[in-house]
């Protein structure tokens, strides 16, 4: 007869109802309004980018389950990571472009390194970084969104607000903060933004950013739209609110206190407000830099984790030759998680600094 074998764990013992698969789609669900806002400001074309990429991801992750004995299909991993491929995407993408980062994502990033929870980098960083360098002119490439498509030229709606600054620094052009050097290169701001400037006293190209009335990436453009999937998170207890917290307000504070300096305004001549809502990094804040499997494991880690994505995020915008580097800023740090967990241990269950006193003097 055959004695059952029993393991026992360590304490503390805690129960938990969420699962892999649950957490996944969860985090979908999240991605939803910015999607849907995607969807309504670049029109169906968006929407095909997306769905291309979440069956290239799927597609990959179904193929080398067929080969393994691990069949992951349906856990949500391959959909998140196709959906935010997609939403990292320009609407007008070649739509090979998707399914090269989907598949690079998929199989190289994840599967290479032993699959879900293995992986040393976020997959959709990975396959999306990859796809940049790959094919830079593409990637680069934007159109206006419906709001501001009537009353902006050919030449302005190809980049970014963030692109249009660092174009404009680049060429000369000192003494003026963002918001006037957009006004500079003819950026037009829509006729809410201008109504809600004249009443609130803010700037009317920060509020089309947190409203997603500008040019980029599909889910990147309406920092609101991304808050309400972030609070969603935070209320479901998916993520904590130390990540994204952290990475925005480094973030805003080096650059209100350095961000002037390549335009020669000085110190403390920089924006606070418009680097939170410009380019990637409310999407890169709340959905990729929160990774469980590539962030830090303890709370301490996970704020060092968070502004030193901050620091690299002002570092390349401001004086490297790309103006947004969100993506390669978070994935620096996913190589240094490892690090991160190595020298800031959690705290054993039980210990007091009693005891921890008296084991270092038996050591000696």
């Amino acid at each position: 007869m055959n004695t059952p074998v029993l393991t026992v764990s360590s304490s503390p013992h805690l129960h938990e109802k969420s699962s892999t698969s649950s957490i996944m789609y969860q985090v979908s669900i999240a991605l939803l309004p910015a999607l849907a806002w995607g969807i309504y400001a670049f029109g169906l074309r968006a929407l095909l980018v997306v769905l291309v990429s979440i069956a290239a991801s799927m597609l990959s992750e179904y193929l080398l389950g067929r080969f393994s004995d691990e069949f992951t299909l349906w856990d949500g991993s391959a959909l998140l990571t196709g959906l935010l491929i997609g939403l990292n995407m320009s609407s007008s993408v070649p739509l090979f472009i998707p399914a090269v980062a989907s598949a690079f994502a998929i199989i190289v990033a994840k599967w290479t390194f032993g699959g879900l929870g293995a992986n040393w980098a976020n997959p959709a960083l990975a396959g999306r970084i990859f796809v940049f360098f790959s094919f830079t002119t593409p990637m680069s490439t934007f159109v206006a969104p419906r709001t501001l498509a009537r009353v902006m030229p050919d030449a302005i709606a190809s980049a970014t607000p963030l692109g249009l600054v660092k174009t404009a620094v680049s060429g000369g052009s000192v003494g003026l903060d963002a918001n006037a050097l957009l006004a500079q290169t003819g950026y037009p701001a829509t006729n809410l933004a201008q109504s809600i400037a004249a009443t609130t006293g803010f700037n009317a190209y920060t509020i089309d950013s947190f409203l997603g009335n500008v040019g980029g990436c599909i889910g990147e453009v309406s920092a609101l739209a991304l808050l309400i999937g972030g609070i969603y998170l935070l209320v479901r207890k998916i993520i904590t609110w130390h990540i994204p917290v952290v990475y925005m307000a480094s973030l805003s504070i080096l650059s209100w206190l350095f961000g002037g300096l390549p335009s020669g305004l000085g110190l403390f001549g920089g924006s606070f407000f418009p680097p939170l809502f410009s380019g990637g990094l409310m999407l890169g804040a709340i959905f990729m830099a929160t990774d469980y499997v590539t962030s830090p494991i303890t709370r301490k880690g996970q704020v060092i984790y968070a502004m030193g994505c901050g620091f690299f995020t002002f570092l390349f915008r401001y004086f490297s030759g790309m103006p947004e580097a969100v993506s390669v800023s978070i994935l620096l740090m996913n190589v240094i998680t490892p690090t991160i967990d190595r020298f800031i241990e959690p705290r054993k269950f039980g210990d007091t600094r009693e005891q921890r006193k008296l084991a270092k003097e038996r050591t000696v």
